[in-house]
C-alpha cells in the first residue's frame, strides 16, 4: 500500500511503501500517456521482487486521488498489468500480483537477446572490446552501487 504521494504540475511521484522504500514518477511531460507510465512503474516493482506474488495493488480509487488523476486511467493501467500476465483480479475485492516467475524468465531472456544485438551493433560500428568492456563495468559498478 502506498503511504504518500507528491504531485505537482509535472510530476507526480510514488514515494513510500510499507515496506520500503520505492520511487517511481509520472512525468506529465512525458510523450507516453499516463497509463504506461503506471505500467511500467508497477511492472518494474513487480519484477524487482518489491511487490510478492498475491500482494494486492493500491485501490483504484486511492492510487487515482494519491496521483490526482482520472480513475479510468489507473484502471487501464491495471487492465493492461493483467492482460500482460503481472496481475489478477478478483471481483469485489482488487488487483492482486500474479505468479511473475515465468514473466521474469522471458523478460531476462528478451533483455539479454537485446544486449546481444546492441553488442554486435557496437562490434559494427567498430567499438572496441576495451570500449565495451568499459561501459559494462560502469553498468555493474552502477548496479552494485545500488545495492
Amino acid at each position: 500500500m502506498y503511504i504518500n504521494c507528491t504531485s505537482d504540475t509535472s510530476t507526480a511521484d510514488i514515494l513510500f511503501r510499507e515496506e520500503g522504500l520505492m520511487l517511481w514518477n509520472i512525468d506529465f511531460r512525458d510523450k507516453r500517456p499516463i497509463y504506461e507510465q503506471i505500467v511500467s512503474g508497477i511492472e518494474k516493482e513487480i519484477l524487482l521482487g518489491l511487490m510478492a506474488p498475491d500482494e494486492p495493488l493500491p485501490s483504484v480509487r486511492s492510487l487515482a486521488v494519491e496521483l490526482s488523476i482520472n480513475p479510468n486511467t489507473i484502471q487501464k493501467a491495471y487492465r493492461q498489468l493483467e492482460t500482460d500476465g503481472y496481475t489478477y483480479s478478483v471481483s469485489g475485492r482488487g488487483s492482486f500480483v500474479g505468479n511473475t516467475g515465468e514473466l521474469l524468465k522471458i523478460k531476462r531472456e528478451e533483455t539479454l537477446k537485446e544486449v546481444t544485438r546492441l553488442l554486435k551493433e557496437a562490434v559494427s560500428l567498430d567499438i572496441s572490446k576495451d570500449e565495451i568492456n568499459k561501459a559494462v563495468r560502469e553498468a555493474l559498478d552502477t548496479r552494485e552501487g545500488d545495492k
